[in-house]
């Protein structure tokens, strides 16, 4: 049996990695067997002085999707928490794995920075990411430097501006139930 993919993309800073920990919990308290794949812990092994170009986002992406399609070919369902700044990252996904969901993690770039300046967990994301873009230190930070390509057809949109992330991961567990039948 095919296990299946959801993969949270959005702004650093939007909530994805919060979410996608709420969304595990309430998936195994369920019962259901989930692998969370982060691109930030992923790009550690690969990259461990990341410079974030295109070439090297290509690598870890690549890398990233690879392993989720591993996964979800021998039956373990995944959770992706990954920028993925750019539509080709995600759409190699939906391309090669059969049950792909991609849930955008919408929040205005404004938000995303107060937050990031904020927060006490980062889940392994860099730290600081605005402000050195900010201070003109970093020409590669999704929003500032390098585009970040909002999903045209997500299957789930959660506004984490409008909702907390427990509201989120429940949206997305129900469109998850409701799809593959938990």
């Amino acid at each position: 049996m095919l296990g299946w993919v959801v993969w949270l993309t959005g702004l650093p800073g939007s909530g994805k990695s919060t979410i996608t920990r709420f969304l595990a919990k309430k998936l195994r308290n369920r019962n259901v067997k989930v692998q969370i794949l982060s691109s930030d812990m992923l790009r550690r092994i690969l990259t461990p002085k990341p410079t974030y170009t295109e070439e090297e986002r290509d690598i870890v992406y690549g890398t990233l999707v690879l392993i989720a399609k591993l996964l979800s070919d021998n039956g373990v369902n995944v959770l992706i928490d990954a920028t993925g700044n750019r539509r080709k990252y995600r759409n190699n996904a939906r391309r090669k794995i059969k049950k792909f969901v991609e849930v955008y993690v919408k929040c205005p770039l404004d938000i995303c920075v107060t937050r990031e300046k904020k927060r006490k967990k980062t889940f392994g994301a860099p730290v600081g990411v605005y402000a050195k873009a900010l201070s003109g230190k970093s020409s590669t930070v999704p929003g500032f430097g390098v585009p970040y390509e909002e999903p045209l057809h997500p299957e789930v949109v959660v506004e984490t501006d409008k909702l907390n992330p427990k509201k989120c991961a429940e949206k997305i567990f129900l469109f998850i139930r409701k799809k593959y039948g938990l």
